[in-house]
């Protein structure tokens, strides 16, 4: 569920609340039962599970040791 962070017109209380996308704004402060305005905040997100960054990246990986010591033509680790 998204969470959502209003502000009371009548008191400045700032707060925030855990709402359904289907559930209807909220339309008074919890503190003094004014009106309140939805504020537009950043979002926060969190990645999960392996993913690309924990696959490896920023991490340096040594090329394969070529089978015949580098004698290979065309072999990177020919030159």
């Amino acid at each position: 569920m998204p969470l959502y962070e209003y502000q009371c017109k009548s008191c400045n209380n700032t707060f925030e609340l855990r709402q359904k996308f289907s559930d209807a704004p909220a339309s008074e402060c919890p503190a003094c039962g004014g009106p309140v305005e939805k504020l537009i905040s950043q979002s926060g997100f969190s990645l999960k599970g392996g993913g690309w960054y924990g696959d490896g990246y920023g991490t340096t990986k040594a090329a394969p040791a070529c089978p015949s010591g580098g004698s290979c033509a065309g072999c990177p680790s020919a030159s």
